[in-house]
């Protein structure tokens, strides 16, 4: 999900850690705001158009949200739920030099350890453990690599998506995924090369 202007990417291995850009959040208390993202492999930068579709689908859900970003990358999506005014973001990161940079962003933007906490490793290993339960999730992993799955288990299986809760997906137009019965389509966006899609857990 990080396309033209979020996502220091969800690569897996980076082959430099040099700044190679930034992304800019476009609303809020941190509108305007540009941090700085790395040259890693795997970069797919949010488009500001694309980031601005995704937060009109989510107004009614933002506010005093605890927020999970799984493929964090640039953290495009997490920081841009907190600077509308999300209560808290868990960023998950799989490659530790994007982490360093996640965290001095935060830092940058002298966000709070209460609103804003980076895990380093795996999703769904890391998901595996965790105990609490948000109210907005992100997925837009890497493309093509099938890690979808597995973490839409975990989070079923932990139960890690609150009631009335929402959970935005985004991969390549030809991966496939199943959710869980729970979790209703309520927006959409298709194409040939990418699949954006926004489930709300209903009840049981």
């Amino acid at each position: 999900m990080k396309r033209g202007e979020k996502r220091t990417s969800k690569s897996h291995s980076a082959r430099s850690s040099k700044s190679s850009g930034s992304i800019r959040i476009i609303s809020g208390r941190f509108r305007g705001r540009k941090l700085p993202v790395l040259d890693v492999q795997g970069l797919r930068p949010t488009t500001d158009k694309n980031k601005e579709m995704l937060f009109n689908w989510l107004m009614p859900y933002v506010h005093n949200a605890r927020c999970l970003d799984a493929f964090a990358g640039s953290g495009g999506l997490g920081f841009e739920a907190l600077s509308r005014q999300a209560q808290s973001t868990l960023f998950v990161e799989l490659d530790k030099k994007v982490v360093n940079k996640l965290t001095q962003n935060i830092q940058l933007l002298s966000i709070s350890c209460e609103q804003a906490t980076v895990l380093q490793g795996a999703a769904a290993s890391l998901l595996a453990k965790q105990q609490q339960v948000f109210d907005l999730i992100f997925l837009d992993p890497p493309f093509n690599k099938n890690l979808l799955p597995e973490v839409i288990n975990t989070i079923s299986q932990q139960n890690l998506l609150a009631p009335g809760g929402v959970i935005y997906i985004e991969c390549a137009g030809s991966e496939s995924y199943q959710v869980p019965d729970s979790w209703q389509l309520i927006k959409e966006k298709l194409s040939a090369q990418v699949s954006a899609k926004l489930y709300k857990r209903i009840s049981e």
